[in-house]
């Protein structure tokens, strides 16, 4: 027999040991935390306070920002604090409650992107019937399941990542306490814990990538069938920066998690996991609100509205 200890704390050791490095750091992340804030927070408050926007379109959109700004906030304002601090430092139930956060959330995004492109479907294919077939007896039981799935899927790699031992190096080469670098870690066995990943990623992944293939297959037949030019070109200008999100997010989420553990790399995943959780989040209201021309009427109306005011 021989003592075991296991860790309390870990350390994440962030992007760099530079000094200089890390301030520059800071304010750069600091920035982006702030715009991806304003930018969600301010399309939620878009969507809530013009009447116009009142449809499950720009619900899906709103909650899509909630979504990101809560992602955003779980991993950033840590980050940035490490930046600053000679304390690194987590302590096992805040990285465990960081773990669950951003597994939630990230699944909730996968879920939620499938439903907006069903959505898009219904509204290109049948517009006279939208307001019926996506009433809120229908939207609104999409986005619980979503919420749902996201917290299902955190619950079960929570348990079983915190369920493996951690008794050798507590230091953590990641910006956040992310399932990948924490089984690199583990001292116990990871291959169940791998191949639970492996499975419930690609099996999310798959599934909510068929949906959004389905859905924009139909709605291409849709627009084949268009004799209008202008028609198409609305279709087209509704469906592009969901297509941008979606594209962009799914890449870079298949590059994270489903490959083999052979290819796993520290320091490639820490640049790919920072665009993930952190450069996404900021990128989701500029694309889907420079891009539609509804918000950006929107936006003219309140700031001619708040401008009036003044």
């Amino acid at each position: 027999m021989k003592n075991i200890t296991e860790a309390t704390t870990f350390i994440l050791k962030g992007l760099t040991d530079n000094v200089e490095l890390q301030v520059i750091l800071f304010f750069l992340f600091l920035a982006i935390y702030l715009f991806t804030l304003i930018g969600n927070l301010g399309l939620i408050i878009l969507v809530i306070g013009d009447s116009k926007l009142h449809n499950p379109m720009y619900c899906f959109l709103s909650v899509l920002s909630s979504v990101d700004a809560c992602y955003s906030s779980d991993i950033t304002p840590n980050m940035l604090v490490g930046f600053l601090s000679k304390n690194k430092g987590i302590s096992l139930h805040g990285c465990a409650t960081q773990l669950f956060l951003a597994v939630t959330f990230g699944t909730t995004e996968c879920f939620l992107l499938a439903a907006m492109a069903y959505d898009r479907y219904v509204a290109i294919h049948d517009p006279l019937l939208y307001a019926v077939s996506m009433s809120p007896r229908i939207y609104v039981p999409l986005i619980i399941a979503s919420y749902a799935g996201g917290i299902l899927h955190a619950i079960i790699h929570t348990v079983a990542t915190f369920s493996l031992s951690f008794c050798g190096s507590n230091e953590i080469s990641h910006i956040f306490c992310d399932i990948p670098p924490l089984l690199a870690i583990s001292c116990s066995d990871t291959y169940i814990n791998e191949l639970l990943l492996f499975f419930f990623v690609s099996s999310i992944e798959i599934v909510t990538i068929l949906i959004i293939l389905v859905s924009y297959g139909f709605i291409l037949m849709a627009i084949l069938k268009m004799n209008s030019a202008e028609g198409r070109r609305k279709v087209f200008s509704a469906c592009g920066s969901h297509l941008t999100g979606v594209s962009i997010f799914y890449g870079t989420s298949l590059f994270m998690y489903v490959r083999p553990s052979s290819n796993y790399s520290l320091a490639h995943d820490m640049v790919v996991s920072t665009f993930y959780t952190i450069v996404i989040p900021m990128l989701n209201p500029v694309i889907y609100s420079l891009r539609n021309k509804d918000v950006k009427e929107a936006m003219r109306r309140f700031l001619k509205k708040n401008f009036q005011k003044l």
